[in-house]
């Protein structure tokens, strides 16, 4: 069974941050799991790892949130409700039409965002680490 995130029904398991929460302000929808980052504008939107549109991730939203709402947000939490992850393997921002998203496919077109934000901890679980790696882009074939 290969990885998925369908997008929904994830949930936060735990926040590992010992501080109080951090908040941003939204402008665009986004669910509980989603990994958010800035665009060139500095707005928070949900990350993406294509080309063109490359969006690094930043931070996983621990709330679900209409544009201009704050949500609550953790650069290391633990997310469930993923299916067929492989225990070990390293996560990515996805790409295409799978905004806040990841993957266990590290993305290879030459400028698409290709950091490690995470790994598979149990086939429905991934423990994120944002901001503890240098940021990369894919040098292409």
């Amino acid at each position: 069974m290969a990885f998925v995130d369908s997008g929904y029904d994830r949930g936060v398991w735990k926040e590992r941050r010992s501080a109080s929460l951090e908040y941003v302000s939204l402008s665009e929808a986004c669910k509980v799991g989603d990994v958010l980052g800035q665009d060139s504008n500095g707005l928070w939107k949900r990350a993406l790892a294509t080309v063109g549109v490359a969006i690094q991730g930043k931070c996983v939203a621990l709330d679900g949130g209409e544009i201009g709402d704050q949500v609550a947000v953790s650069e290391n939490p633990v997310v469930v409700g993923y299916t067929g992850g492989t225990p070990g393997a390293f996560v990515y921002v996805a790409e295409g039409a799978n905004a806040g998203q990841v993957t266990e496919t590290a993305p290879t077109t030459a400028g698409d965002c290709n950091t490690v934000v995470g790994v598979v901890l149990e086939p429905t679980v991934v423990v994120f680490f944002l901001g503890a790696r240098i940021e990369s882009l894919a040098a292409g074939a």
